[in-house]
Order: structure tokens, then sequence, then C-alpha cells
């Protein structure tokens, strides 16, 4: 029920922003191109989320040969979960971080960096792999891949926005007013990181309980985060900020001027340590 509303809530800030972005550039019928680019915009995330998702994050099939335990966990806990095997990918990150993906349990991925699987040891790995596998069983995963898709499709529209409003916006009764457009070229964005936002950090607190009940002890899982929130402070990843909010520490910590206090998309590490070492995942 609470996915649901989350999901509600996403999308109807959705419809709302692009909905006044059409109003903007094409009166009544803009409004109805607005709400018809909405609906694109979600199904096309709905099919297409774990895709967008691996490919964004350069991600390439995990071999079982090469990473057997890697293997040997994902099914440990999904058996012990109810849930299907997840598709299993690596990527060239050297940041460790991990994150998953896909519309469903029947549909899903998890992929780790190889900088985890340098800088975690297997028992701190399976307390974030059962992190990652929790997000899947609590459908966490598509609100995150929608709210991506919102994010950056409204940024590439306001991008047009800015466009339009610098080099071709009129000021009459016939054309768009170009400060309302360069004023909505310029909030939009903020407005749809502000939604992705607020429905993600919920989530992180959620995922951290289940998985620490999952494997039985929180400890494992609070060790790696504290790793990671270091390592990501150190070394750099170069991945989209839409895609950002689906990693387990957010992989832009290490980045000057990415306005961390006010866009946060993930929990502050200590309190989701806290929690865990304060066994609140066992109540």
């Amino acid at each position: 029920m609470r996915n649901a509303l989350k999901t509600t809530i996403l999308l109807g800030g959705l419809g709302g922003l692009l909905v006044m972005i059409g109003r903007l550039l094409g009166g009544p019928t803009g409004m109805v191109l607005g709400a018809l680019a909405g609906f694109a915009i979600v199904g096309f995330s709905y099919w297409n989320s774990d895709k967008l998702a691996i490919k964004a994050a350069r991600a390439v099939p995990a071999s079982e040969a090469e990473l057997p335990q890697y293997f040997a966990i994902v099914r440990e806990l999904t058996a012990k979960a109810g849930m299907p095997m997840p598709k299993l990918y690596v990527t060239p990150d050297r940041q460790p971080n991990a994150f998953a993906t896909g519309r469903s349990p029947d549909h899903a991925a998890v992929a780790v960096t190889r900088g985890i699987l340098e800088v975690c040891d297997w028992d701190e790995l399976r307390g974030v792999l059962a992190h990652e596998i929790s997000h899947v069983g609590n459908r966490d995963i598509l609100i995150g891949s929608v709210a991506a898709a919102v994010a950056t499709g409204i940024t590439l529209i306001a991008n047009f926005l800015q466009f339009a409003a610098i080099f071709g916006g009129r000021d009459d009764d016939e054309g768009s007013n170009p400060f309302a457009l360069l004023a909505m070229a310029l909030l939009a964005p903020i407005a749809a990181g502000l939604l992705q936002m607020a429905l993600s950090r919920s989530r992180e607190f959620e995922a951290d309980r289940t998985g620490a009940r999952l494997v039985g002890d929180g400890e494992p899982l609070a060790r790696a985060l504290l790793k990671l929130e270091s390592a990501a402070k150190r070394v750099p990843m170069n991945i989209d900020p839409a895609h950002a909010q689906a990693y387990i520490v957010n992989p832009l910590t290490g980045r000057k001027a990415n306005f961390a206090s006010l866009f946060r998309s993930h929990p502050a590490t200590e309190d989701r340590v806290s929690r865990l070492r304060r066994r609140e995942w066992a109540a």
C-alpha cells in the first residue's frame, strides 16, 4: 500500500509538471501533449527500466565460473526469501557499490562494481546483496526506475524549454512568454529531483531492515556501509545523477558541488548504521 501511494505521488507529480510545460509551450493542445508524454515516459521506463540501468552502469553479465560465491550468496538469499534468482551483473567501476533494477521480482537484476568485490569480504557482501534483494522483494526498484526516467525526461524537456526561451520565445498573445519558459526550464529539473529524492530515502531504511532480517544479522551490512561511504568520497564514479539513487550508497558523494544536504537521495550512512547496530531490524 505504501509503495502504491508513493508511485501515485510520483506519477501525479510527473503529470502535473508535464501538463504545465505543455501549457507554456502550446496552450490547451500542449497540455494534452504533455499528459501523453508523461504516459509515454512511464510506459517506456516500466518495460525497459532494467535495460536502461544496466546500460547506464556499463554492466556486463557476471560469470559464475569467475565469481561462484556471488552466485551462491544470491541463490541462498533468494531461496530464503522465496524469490526467483535475478540476473547478476558486474560493472567496471572502481568505486565499491551495488544496485538492483527491474520492474518485478520475475524481471530483476542485481549488479555489483569491481570495487566492491575488492573492498568487502563475502560476509559484508552478503549483507549488501541482502539489501538489494530486499529492494526487489519490496518492489522498490520499479519506483526507483520510474523516478529515474521521470527525472531524465523532465531534464531533457527543460533543456529544450531553455533553448526555446532564449532563441525562440515571443512575449505576445500568440506565443509563449520566454521568461515563463526559462523559469520552468530551471525549476522543472529541481522539482523532478525533489520528487525522486523524497521517494528514495524511506526505501533505503526499509531495505536495510529487511536485508538484515534476511541475513539474521545487521552487522555485516553496517560494516559494508561504512566502507562504501568512505570509498565513495575518495573514488569517483561516472554515472548519470538520475540513476544515482539506485545504488546502495550515493555514488556522487565525492563530487564537490553536489548540494548533498539539499538533494540527498540516501539517508545519512551514520543513521543507517546506527539503526542496524541498535537491532531495530529485529523488532
